[in-house]
């Protein structure tokens, strides 16, 4: 009964890591939309919440790579992926209030190693795995974005340079809307995967699927798929700020190119497994679009306040991860670590809503 209990415990927890990927990462989808006045904020994000959901469907080689691919199965206990999921969730907390756009992706990736790590030494974890499928696409992927936008915007430029400047940004924001949906299916395809491939790593441990080529079941897609787009619904207004603006002052030419360029990116790493951070790619492909106009465009000093960020993310969730599995553990291998810690986790959300509600005015909406 207790290890039942503590099955709807862990995914419960995964579901509410997913919805605060969602609105962590809300601003990869939109911002962008919304500082060139492509889209009034709330359409944008009715429009990304949308397409995230229908992108959870459309393929499970990401999932398949957390469920199997960075940690034993076997050292993977329910009370490690519950403390693994609650270090990615107080880091997504501690660098959405302080709005940067990190990687919830990394963030949940590191807690979950981290709480292996404490649980059963290294040897737990997949290093072959880690390194090719986590830490090599996190160095490539957002200079790779970086590198595709600045060429694409120069390409644009060059096309449209000698015509008229308001059609230029009409059509540029029209296709802004196009590049814009096809990021948020993208966001989709890749990032609600790695909460199905959390929850099947939960049913494996619990001995309800076999450990040999996990399938997801159809209901983890559907519960994954609907968290993520309900928290892109309810939106990151801190970091979308700090994307569509504090970054660079973009443009409709370099908000189409960085969304397009962030999609193919983050497309072409799904398709292969790779559990990309789409933090960092659109992150690096709006820096790509704004430096290749002038490297003066871009504002380093943000930029590198991020760059901190994406380099704590794994090691500062790691660790969150391991010490709750140290408290947890105190109380033994059941339920009452996980209950407990999981009540005070789901009271300071309450907290901390209950008081940004008091202290944050919507979003205006751009006229």
């Amino acid at each position: 009964m207790d290890s039942d209990v503590l099955l709807v415990l862990v995914v419960a927890t995964a579901l509410a890591f997913d919805f605060t990927n969602g609105f962590h990462d809300t601003a990869n989808v939109v911002a962008t939309s919304i500082s060139t006045r492509a889209l009034r904020p709330r359409a944008a994000v009715a429009i990304a919440a949308i397409l995230n959901f229908v992108g959870a469907f459309l393929s499970l080689e990401v999932a398949a790579t957390v469920a199997s691919g960075i940690v034993d199965a076997d050292a993977v206990t329910l009370q490690v992926i519950f403390a693994g999921l609650v270090g990615a969730i107080v880091w997504n907390l501690v660098t959405w209030y302080a709005g940067l756009p990190s990687s919830s992706s990394h963030a949940l990736i590191g807690g979950v190693v981290g709480a292996v790590l404490a649980a059963s030494g290294p040897s737990a974890v997949l290093g072959e795995g880690l390194l090719g499928k986590v830490f090599v696409p996190a160095l490539v992927a957002p200079v790779l974005a970086f590198a595709v936008a600045g060429i694409a915007i120069i390409v644009a430029y060059r096309v449209v340079g000698r015509q008229r400047p308001g059609p230029v940004t009409r059509g540029f924001r029209t296709g802004q809307i196009i590049s814009g949906s096809l990021l948020a299916l993208a966001h989709g395809t890749n990032d609600a995967q790695k909460t199905m491939g959390i929850i099947t790593l939960a049913l494996v441990a619990h001995g309800t699927l076999g450990a040999d080529n996990p399938e997801v079941p159809f209901w983890v897609v559907v519960s994954a798929a609907a968290a993520i787009a309900l928290g892109t619904y309810c939106g990151g207004w801190r970091i979308i700020r700090t994307m569509g603006s504090r970054i660079i002052k973009m443009d409709a030419a370099q908000g189409f190119t960085a969304q397009s360029s962030g999609a193919a990116v983050i497309l072409a790493a799904t398709h292969a497994g790779f559990p990309l951070s789409t933090t960092h790619v659109i992150s690096g492909a709006v820096m790509g679009s704004g430096a290749a106009k002038r490297l003066s465009a871009v504002r380093w000093g943000v930029a590198g306040n991020i760059a901190v960020a994406w380099v704590l993310t794994i090691p500062a969730a790691g660790s969150t991860g391991a010490v709750v599995y140290a408290v947890s553990s105190v109380f033994g291998a059941g339920l009452v670590g996980p209950l407990l810690i999981g009540a005070l986790l789901f009271a300071g959300l309450i907290a901390l809503g209950l008081s940004r509600i008091r202290q944050t005015p919507p979003a205006p909406e751009p006229t």
